[in-house]
């Protein structure tokens, strides 16, 4: 079907008006062979609080955006190609019930749909992008992703020396290799991480002498889908680096 459609009048129109709800800010999106398979609001997990945010899902790519109208108006753009997409159910759990885990070696974040079913329309369209995508392509699934951040308000204390505790002053930072919550002190050091940035970005001691030795893989966080509590708990919103999927520092 997805085939069929690749060239239809109807399909190119479609994002035809996706591409205008984005405005001049945002790419072109439109390429011979692209679908769009479907769209809807969903939660996205950021660092300082649950935000809803328009996903629209085509053939090869994954592409969100903030709500400004809805339906009508969309901003700060983002792409993500389909092929670097891994996906991992998230139990329920309190009021964060219906979610999932989108993972690439870039960026990797939490998402929660209203509902079971939608959630599950979701994870098996964006499986089947992804399959034959890769089956297409000849390329295996990819094995390295960046870590999901852990949400402030789930720290009250640096997650590494269990002792600096976060204020106005005392900032809230974020390890790029393992996503945990840290203290200035804890996460003075830089590493480059090709896949995220161009240039050194920060990282925790832990992380640091890890990766110095040389073991990649032990940086990675102990748990992933533990978020509640970014419902529930107050948020110390006085934190270095920006909320939001612009962050870069």
């Amino acid at each position: 079907m997805v085939d069929r459609l690749a060239n239809s009048e109807a399909n190119t129109r479609r994002i035809s008006i996706v591409e205008n709800c984005f405005g001049a800010a945002g790419q072109p999106l439109t390429i011979p062979g692209r679908v769009l398979i479907g769209e809807g609001v969903l939660t996205k997990l950021c660092r300082k609080k649950p935000k809803a945010r328009q996903f629209f899902l085509f053939n090869d790519i994954l592409v969100y955006g903030n709500i400004v109208i809805q339906k009508k108006k969309y901003n700060k753009q983002h792409i993500i190609p389909l092929e670097n997409v891994t996906i991992d159910s998230i139990k329920d759990e309190g009021d964060l019930r219906n979610g999932w885990l989108i993972k690439t070696p870039t960026k990797s974040f939490a998402v929660y749909a209203a509902t079971a079913t939608e959630k599950s329309e979701w994870m098996n369209h964006i499986n089947k992008c992804v399959t034959d995508l890769l089956s297409k392509s000849g390329k295996t699934p990819s094995n390295e992703h960046a870590a999901v951040w852990v949400p402030d308000s789930e720290a009250t204390v640096c997650m590494r020396c269990q002792k600096a505790k976060f204020t106005p002053v005392n900032r809230r930072h974020h390890c790029r290799k393992c996503g945990f919550v840290v203290c200035g002190p804890c996460s003075e050091k830089r590493f480059l991480l090709p896949n995220q940035s161009s240039k050194p970005v920060r990282i925790c001691d832990f992380c640091y002498d890890l990766l110095s030795a040389g073991d990649m893989a032990t940086c990675q966080p102990a748990r992933s889908d533990s978020y509640s509590q970014s419902l529930k708990s107050p948020l110390n919103d006085m934190s270095d680096d920006d909320d939001d999927d612009d962050s870069s520092d």
